[in-house]
């Protein structure tokens, strides 16, 4: 697929790993700094309130798109997140949207079992509803919200990087956020999901041309020198998980796709260290997998995978481990500003 042309609209995960005022001061260098938008992972654990969080950014800036990255089910239930996405967007009219998924850290520290398929799928439903129209059906009773977006805002996206969560994207959502890497192969084969749902619910192709489905690629990137960047593939996210495993073993399941195996790794008690990982193998994983080395060849890479892809909605992902979860991305944000947004500007 070839579209040289068209625009992509960028994104940046965002941690709770400051104050709210700091957080808010943060998200206005991001709007200098070019980027299109923040989405802020739903921790609760951090003492942070997520939504607390976007309203601050909402307040402090003027254009960002702004959501959760993402919110679940378990915790939240559907009218809760309805009418925090709907507040939201009074406060940043039509920048306000929604992601969620069976739940991740949230619900692990919840002590909660994540939200089985049929339950985030009703959820998502509902949830909809809600915000397209004020009402919907959940759980055999009526639910309904006073006040809800007036605009595109509101969408409803489906977190997915295995192949039964694109498909309820593709069956539910307004939406899918994906990580599947960059590989056309490996997109083309979660796209394939994706659509397998949508047509078993008897919704339109999401990738036809007349579609308002909204696609959008989470993107790893990890900045630095080529040995340094390596050292990612071949590091730990924490105790017994592997760095690609993180945020799930789907990881493999797009690489495989884009013709790469990774069958050292292996799985469970065959365990094996990463670092063993060839340099061939793993430069060929980390162009597959998201954007990784000096800033130039990031911007250079992200623009193949829009004209590789189609791709019109980006979610920058920075690279971390566990003891750096909630470091704010300062680094992506300035070489973004210094660099990357100048060479995408350039290329058109």
């Amino acid at each position: 697929m070839s579209a040289p042309s068209h625009p992509l609209e960028v994104a940046l995960r965002v941690p709770l790993g400051a104050p709210l005022p700091e957080l808010a001061t943060f998200a206005t260098e991001v709007e200098r700094a070019g980027l299109d938008g923040i989405g802020v992972p739903d921790h609760h654990h951090t003492g942070r309130d997520a939504y607390l969080a976007l309203a601050a950014m909402g307040m402090a800036t003027n254009r960002l798109r702004l959501f959760p990255a993402t919110s679940n089910v378990v915790t939240r239930h559907p009218i809760v997140l309805a009418s925090l996405v709907a507040s939201l967007d009074e406060l940043a009219p039509g920048r306000s949207e929604l992601t969620v998924a069976p739940g991740f850290l949230s619900v692990e520290k919840a002590g909660e079992a994540q939200a089985k398929r049929a339950v985030l799928g009703e959820a998502v439903r509902a949830l909809r509803g809600l915000l397209h129209e004020g009402r919907a059906d959940h759980g055999g009773r009526e639910l309904q919200l006073f006040h809800h977006p007036r605009s595109r805002a509101g969408l409803v996206h489906v977190l997915a990087s295995g192949p039964r969560l694109l498909e309820l994207a593709g069956a539910v959502g307004d939406g899918v956020l994906m990580l599947v890497g960059l590989h056309p192969d490996g997109v083309q084969a979660a796209r394939a999901h994706v659509r397998a749902g949508a047509e078993r619910a008897g919704r339109p192709d999401p990738y036809g041309p007349d579609s308002d489905f909204v696609e959008t690629l989470i993107v790893p990137i990890g900045l630095g020198t080529r040995d340094e960047v390596r050292a990612w593939p071949r590091s730990w996210f924490r105790d017994g998980q592997p760095w690609l495993h993180y945020p799930s073993r789907s990881n493999l399941r797009w690489l495989s796709a884009s013709g790469l195996d990774l069958p050292e790794l292996g799985t469970g008690p065959d365990l094996t260290d990463p670092a063993s990982l060839p340099d061939a193998l793993v430069d060929d994983l980390l162009d597959a997998y998201g954007l990784f080395g000096p800033p130039e060849q990031c911007a250079d890479r992200l623009l193949r995978a829009r004209d590789e892809l189609g791709m019109q909605r980006a979610f920058l992902f920075p690279a971390h481990t566990w003891t750096g979860s909630y470091d704010l991305p300062h680094d992506v944000v300035k070489a973004w500003s210094s660099t990357m947004r100048p060479r995408l500007t350039q290329a058109g």
